[in-house]
């Protein structure tokens, strides 16, 4: 079997089956570890698949996000946790930019007590929240109203954006590979890359299980990101390119 031929067979064998060890595609395919490993190579190259542990798991297409109720109960625990991270690397007296999400809101709540902070934000929820119980100067970006993220995107907000001076980004995604963050909305793409541009520091921050996911329309590459805070889940393989693209790497437990 040519190279191309087991690649295809791989491939095939994922679309029954989520993830396959090394071990299973040796047996299967009849050729060694390091010929499997050449080929998930190959596939990972054209953004097919992605390792993990011991195997392989193909990428998943998103066409369609899940909505905030649905995203708030997912993954709490692991959420707080990262929003308790990201207090830590806010310097005083800094404009911090926090992007739409369950997982941001957390970043919130763990800034509210701040009075040194200017906060802009295109979340109502992360708006509303601050403006209940929060001490910092705040600020909404306005724009076109995404009801099911309970969010402004579009051209609209990223205007405002490209405006400002941020010190510190927090950003979030639903759509995360090797290659970076993506979204199968353009209109968030759009508010993304404008906060990308404006800030001096610019940090994803997302839990694993978002990772495998592909979006239409690429936000921002790997290494566009100073860090990346999420859980240990992170593929080791994705682990070691963050190395290489000398992207800090911050494992937070729940």
């Amino acid at each position: 079997m040519i190279p191309a031929e087991r690649q295809r067979t791989i491939l095939a064998l994922l679309d029954k089956q989520e993830i396959l060890t090394i071990a299973e595609l040796t047996d299967r395919l009849g050729v060694s570890h390091m010929t499997v490993r050449r080929d998930i190579a190959k596939l990972e190259e054209k953004g097919q698949v992605f390792s993990v542990a011991g195997g392989v798991q193909r990428m998943q297409a998103v066409r369609e996000e899940v909505g905030h109720l649905v995203k708030a109960s997912q993954n709490l625990a692991i959420k707080q946790a990262l929003g308790q991270a990201c207090r830590d690397r806010v310097p005083p007296q800094s404009t911090v930019y926090l992007d739409a999400g369950t997982t941001l809101l957390e970043v919130a709540k763990s800034l509210a007590d701040r009075d040194d902070l200017m906060i802009i934000t295109n979340d109502f929820f992360i708006a509303g929240y601050l403006a209940e119980h929060g001490r910092c100067e705040l600020y909404h970006t306005g724009g076109r109203v995404d009801r099911d993220n309970h969010s402004c995107v579009g051209e609209l907000s990223a205007r405002f954006l490209r405006d400002l001076n941020i010190d510190i980004a927090f950003i979030s995604a639903s759509c995360w590979n090797p290659r970076g963050i993506s979204s199968p909305s353009q209109d968030k793409v759009m508010v993304k890359r404008a906060i990308a541009r404006v800030a001096r520091q610019s940090l994803l921050v997302c839990d694993s299980s978002k990772f495998g996911r592909t979006g239409t329309f690429m936000a921002m590459e790997t290494g566009e990101f100073d860090a990346i805070i999420s859980d240990p889940g992170l593929p080791l393989a994705y682990q070691e390119r963050l190395a290489a693209e000398d992207v800090e790497w911050v494992a937070v437990a729940s």
